[in-house]
């Protein structure tokens, strides 16, 4: 036994001295990876404040040779204007570019909403003036979003996973975006990995049940009435065959015949701040003395389209793919309660759904779709039911003979902070994900004293953390834009629109009575 103990004791010394070596590489690892992560960080940031010196630069050279009242003058046109004299030559597509990146340049300071700036904007300049015919969009100067691809630059979603990795060619939309002589000079901020309020789309492939949709932003409705006239062109069709080759309908746009209009202030399953509502009932109020004919109307099992067919769509594989797209990342500070929740094992996550359910039954809902893992027979069935619920809503919608839809939309714009702690509160927009309905949002109206005073007795539907969490995030908006949501049956855009625009030509004009 005397002579066995060295040996003992050597293996004991042997397995403390591996088990410390393992510890200690895996700690160097974990600090290779994060410093390789901070110098792929530190190499965008360098490039991307090259190129805002570059367009600062750029921009300096111009004012040198333009006064600054003509350039606040091209701010201050709307689209269609601003269109008709580029058009006409009564304005240079120079100009305007540079004017709108001087305008960019002042913004992102304050925001951070650019990522980077596109310097081939200077290029295409010259590549209009050159061509034939002038597009529906000739001289507009456009920002796209990060996950938009623009050749040469980065798509990333905020995921490190992406850096490095530029574009090989345009995406479809940027194509032509550029065919109709837009000029896209700026790609801007997304959420981190695009999954945050108002939708969800992105880096996780392959989810078809809930589609995303891409949409236009901008200052007024006829200025996404032209985006449209210029998307739905020859050239997409010819680039994106599952695009139905339909041309714009004018027609439908330009038509005054009173609307019936179905209309809600609640979906019954997240109520909205008080202003928002507030926002849906002076609508109401302004399109039925307009002459249009208002129903209520009730959306159905929105609970049951949160929790059975929206969370369980994206979250099929228990978040595993979505968790994924975070290997090797560092996850921005309004994710990682998202992230959290959906790192708890899925033994952990339904023991604390059951001692939620009877407190917290929305919270219980949303860790119960975090444990699903489907089989394909499932996810068939799954498919079915998005797909007899949608039939089940258009049946509903033709029984009351609805022409479009006015409701809430969430609002007003929450602290910062915020957003990323209130996934349950999208079902006013997230419903039109799953029915792929087309949607759009309007300014109406701002949050006043009165609205600020109400949220006070704000008590939302549940009385859950959730609720709370609502009503702390959208303290302190008074002036901010409060606004509703137009909505449409499947390939009616122009409708859509249509019914945006009295929206918008109402709205405003009891604002300036």
């Amino acid at each position: 036994m005397r002579e066995l103990l060295p040996e003992t004791e050597l293996a004991s010394a042997a397995a403390l001295a591996l088990l410390c070596g393992s510890a200690a590489a895996v700690v160097v690892w974990k600090w290779l990876s994060k410093r390789h992560i901070q110098k792929k960080m530190e190499e965008a940031r360098r490039t991307r404040d090259e190129g805002v010196k570059k367009m600062a630069k750029a921009v300096q050279q111009f004012r040198e040779q333009v006064p600054s009242d003509k350039t606040d003058a091209i701010l201050s046109l709307p689209l269609l204007e601003l269109a008709g004299r580029l058009q006409e030559g009564s304005l240079s597509p120079r100009t305007v570019l540079y004017t709108y990146i001087q305008k960019a340049l002042e913004v992102t300071q304050q925001t951070n909403c650019v990522q980077y700036f596109i310097p081939e904007c200077e290029e295409q300049l010259q590549e209009i003036q050159q061509q034939r015919e002038k597009g529906l969009l000739y001289g507009i100067p456009v920002s796209i979003k990060d996950h938009i691809g623009h050749k040469g630059h980065l798509s990333t979603c905020g995921l490190v996973k992406f850096l490095g990795t530029p574009e090989q060619e345009d995406s479809v939309l940027v194509k032509v975006l550029k065919r109709q002589g837009a000029i896209p000079f700026a790609k801007t901020n997304v959420p981190q990995s695009l999954f945050n309020l108002s939708g969800i789309s992105g880096p996780v492939d392959g989810i078809v049940s809930v589609p995303c949709a891409l949409g236009p932003m901008a200052r007024d409705v006829d200025s996404l009435a032209l985006c449209m006239k210029a998307l739905l062109c020859e050239e997409m069709f010819r680039l994106d065959p599952t695009v139905p080759p339909i041309p714009f309908n004018e027609e439908v746009y330009s038509s005054s015949a009173p609307l019936r209009i179905g209309y809600y202030d609640t979906d019954g399953y997240f109520p909205l701040p008080p202003c928002m509502r507030r926002a849906v009932h002076e609508t109401r109020e302004a399109l039925q003395a307009a002459g249009h004919e208002l129903v209520l109307f009730t959306p159905l099992h929105v609970r049951h389209v949160m929790t059975e067919l929206f969370l369980k769509t994206f979250f099929a594989d228990g978040g595993r793919a979505w968790l994924d797209v975070f290997t090797g990342n560092i996850v921005d500070p309004g994710l990682k309660p998202q992230v959290n929740f959906c790192r708890i094992p899925r033994l952990g996550k339904k023991i604390l759904a059951l001692i939620l359910k009877p407190l917290f039954p929305r919270m219980a809902d949303y860790l119960n779709a975090l444990c699903s893992m489907r089989s394909v027979k499932e996810m068939w069935d799954h498919q079915h039911q998005i797909e007899v619920y949608r039939s089940e809503f258009i049946a509903q919608w033709r029984e009351l003979q609805l022409d479009v839809v006015l409701c809430p939309v969430l609002g007003p714009a929450f602290t910062i902070g915020f957003p990323g702690k209130l996934l349950s509160a999208i079902t006013s927009t997230m419903l039109y994900n799953v029915l792929n309905f087309p949607a759009g949002v309007v300014p109406v109206s701002t949050v006043t004293e009165a609205d600020e005073e109400e949220l006070k007795l704000y008590r939302g539907c549940c009385g859950d953390l959730w609720d709370r969490t609502l009503k702390q995030a959208v303290e302190g908006a008074v002036g901010l834009p409060v606004a509703v949501q137009c909505v449409a049956l499947p390939w009616q855009e122009e409708l859509c629109l249509r019914f945006m625009k009295e929206v918008e030509t109402l709205s405003r004009a009891k604002r300036a009575a």
